[in-house]
């Protein structure tokens, strides 16, 4: 018995440290550009990885000082939680379906419109009340100035690899036909009605394209990279987080198969 739950507490130690990765994803989540604007999913990844690292620690201390209702308490608790997780990494890959950008002629980058996402991330935008905030937030980074800094040749920045909120939020949409003076600053648009865009673009630094449609795009593009690759490692943790429980399940019962086989024996002597 004693070794069964030696094996049983090592286990859960390689439980504990499967934590670590879904907090670190969340705390991750917390420092990217468009996650740090709208804190939606590293909240939940973080509370689910505590709660992984406190239900672990539980079996941990049952399996090596054999107290018996904290590994019953693991068991439960830890397959609610996998159901949970597994809930959350479906729920991420479903919102993130959508969103891929479109190539615009004589463009490196690419532009995306706020339709191509899903419903549940277009609501994030949506609301004015939510997005002044976001819009608060952008304004506070350094994502366009930064442009000034590197493109000075308007074919410089025609073939930059601009992230999504940075060619969502720091100019106007190309089919505006607006003529480039540098990166944030643009003039003489040819098509003012092809898109509501154009006429939202200014050119004082502080407003730019930051209520537009294309700059809520950009943010939830950044949004979707940022939690696709979040949620490979969750998946990952998630699969050798079920193998560590299906294994601890396994040394549970067979731990309380030789108990109750050493009980027999003594009570037959």
């Amino acid at each position: 018995m004693a070794l069964s739950n030696n094996v049983i507490g090592a286990i859960n130690l390689v439980a504990v440290l499967l934590s670590i990765p879904i907090i670190g994803a969340g705390i991750w989540l917390t420092n990217e550009p468009a996650d740090s604007c709208i804190k939606t999913l590293q909240w939940p990844v973080i509370i689910v990885g505590v709660l992984i690292l406190l239900v672990a620690l539980a079996g941990l201390i049952g399996g090596f000082w054999r107290i018996q209702c904290l590994l019953v308490f693991y068991l439960v608790a830890m397959l609610l939680l996998i159901i949970l997780m597994l809930c959350l990494v479906v729920f991420v890959y479903m919102v993130t379906l959508r969103g891929h950008g479109d190539i615009q002629p004589n463009r490196s980058y690419l532009e995306y419109h706020l339709q191509g996402f899903s419903g549940w991330l277009q609501r994030r935008v949506r609301s004015s009340h939510k997005w002044d905030a976001i819009r608060t937030c952008l304004g506070s980074t350094t994502m366009c100035a930064e442009l000034n800094q590197s493109f000075r040749m308007p074919q410089d920045f025609f073939n930059a690899h601009l992230t999504p909120m940075q060619s969502g939020c720091c100019k106007p949409p190309t089919q505006c036909g607006y003529t480039f003076v540098n990166p944030t600053y643009w003039i003489s648009p040819i098509n003012t009605a092809a898109d509501m865009d154009c006429l939202q673009w200014s050119n004082e630094q502080t407003q730019l394209c930051y209520n537009c449609d294309s700059c809520k795009a950009g943010l939830l593009a950044n949004l979707r990279k940022e939690w696709k690759r979040a949620n490979v490692i969750l998946i990952i943790t998630l699969i050798a987080l079920i193998a560590v429980y299906l294994i601890g399940c396994c040394a549970f019962r067979n731990a309380n198969t030789e108990d109750l086989f050493t009980k027999y024996k003594q009570g037959y002597t």
